[in-house]
């Protein structure tokens, strides 16, 4: 991971706190940015559901925005998984004439885009998912300039995606139910005392210090 990624992702993190609403709200604006800059009819970003192989609507701003946030494909399927497994951003001018493009699933969504531009999501070594920007006015071929513009978006998205999949992570191994989380550091603090041992107290000092 580049130390230009762990800079933004600490500026990212000091400027939003560390909830779950927070950072799905930072994607949902990336892809609403992203969708005015490029005049198009959508856009969105995909998680990768690794334990699941799927592909997950995260965010989505324009055509579907209601319906599609929380659904989800297999993770191979489509220009977003051709673009998640190559780690390639490309371009399709024509969706209908292009194989990759799953048709029959578009449909199940209620929109079947004509033309889109997909971008890998990459933070360090890790593919987490896939950006794309679908129907661009015809008359404003995507350029280098774009592609590169995109892969701005790209970056940022990626790093949306990472603190989403830290604050799930913390809030998965915290656990919801606070009476249990409490029960636990009640056991610990027992077991500790019994020991009756300057580091235990240190330790229990710390966790002290790192949970108000």
């Amino acid at each position: 991971m580049s130390d230009e990624l762990d800079r933004r992702r600490e500026a990212a993190t000091g400027m939003l706190g560390g909830d779950e609403e927070t950072y799905r709200e930072l994607l949902a604006s990336i892809v609403d940015v992203a969708r005015s800059i490029f005049a198009a009819e959508a856009a969105s970003i995909f998680l990768l559901d690794e334990e699941e192989d799927e592909l997950v609507f995260e965010a989505v701003s324009g055509r579907g925005e209601e319906a599609l946030v929380g659904s989800r494909f297999p993770s191979s399927t489509g220009i977003a998984g051709f673009a998640l497994v190559t780690r390639q951003p490309l371009v399709v001018d024509d969706l209908n004439a292009d194989p990759r493009f799953s048709r029959d699933r578009a449909e199940t969504t209620g929109y079947v885009p004509s033309s889109i531009v997909a971008s890998p999501l990459l933070y360090g070594e890790r593919a987490l998912g896939v950006l794309s920007v679908l129907d661009r006015d015809p008359g404003r071929p995507f350029g280098l300039a774009e592609l590169e513009l995109l892969s701005r978006f790209s970056t940022q998205a990626a790093i949306g995606l990472d603190l989403l999949l830290r604050a799930r992570r913390a809030r998965s191994a915290l656990g919801d139910d606070d009476a249990g989380s409490a029960a636990l550091v009640a056991r610990v603090a027992a077991l500790l005392d019994e020991t009756d041992d300057d580091a235990g107290r240190r330790l229990l000092e710390a966790l002290e210090t790192l949970l108000r």
